[in-house]
């Protein structure tokens, strides 16, 4: 059975969630503190996370930061106050897989699990069968899961890689924020495109020469985004 930890020191949001995801057929274990959680998923085999940031003992942050130091890729999906950007984004940097504000509805926590899960799974049945992609000077060595532009080897989180390979997939083609948010993040929610800009923007520090005139990545305003040969 597919196991879930919810993370939460709300008991009343850890009874929901465990009461919601179970009703849905997942496994769940619950951890109220950060240094728990830690210890949870590290030396278990959970499937996914539910990781609230305002934790005590270690704040979710530091539960994310070890967690990929230490080369557990469990997909995580981080619980933020409504509003905060600034954490959201600097989740996401640090590897979280997806992010959902509260309040929030049972059904779309359940919509979540299930996308990153998909992911997740796809990502392990395909990956013998990935190539290397050549664009330009950026190389994508996807048996590897290795990036290098000019021989040097860039630092993407997973979630940037699997959207950087989703471009290369696609090479000229304009694409809309909805449809990247429907394909990568395996969803839709109307509002979450801010989402994608987001990850966009990462993306371009890391891959382009000067992000602020993106040669690789660009804008087609109105329209969404492409990635040019």
């Amino acid at each position: 059975m597919t196991k879930i930890l919810v993370v939460d020191d709300e008991i009343a949001i850890s009874t929901l969630l465990k009461y919601n995801l179970e009703q849905n057929g997942y496994d769940v274990e619950v951890a109220a503190d950060g240094q728990t959680a830690y210890q949870m998923a590290s030396n278990s085999d959970c499937d996914a996370i539910l990781l609230d940031l305002m934790l005590p003992v270690l704040d979710g942050m530091t539960v994310l930061k070890n967690l990929r130091q230490d080369k557990v890729e469990t997909p995580v999906i981080l619980v933020t106050a409504k509003g905060d950007e600034f954490d959201r984004v600097f989740g996401l940097e640090l590897g979280a897989d997806d992010y959902i504000t509260k309040p929030f509805s049972p059904r779309e926590v359940v919509a979540r699990v299930k996308a990153v899960l998909r992911r997740s799974q796809s990502d392990k049945q395909s990956s013998d069968d990935r190539d290397i992609i050549k664009i330009q000077d950026l190389i994508i060595d996807d048996n590897k899961k290795i990036v290098t532009r000019s021989n040097q080897i860039l630092t993407l989180t997973p979630r940037e890689y699997e959207l950087l390979l989703y471009f290369a997939h696609r090479v000229g083609r304009v694409i809309d924020r909805e449809t990247i948010l429907t394909a990568v993040w395996g969803y839709e929610f109307t509002g979450e495109s801010r989402m994608v800009d987001m990850h966009i923007s990462n993306l371009r520090e890391k891959i382009e020469l000067n992000p602020k005139a993106p040669q690789l990545l660009k804008t087609v305003r109105g329209f969404g985004y492409t990635l040019v040969s």
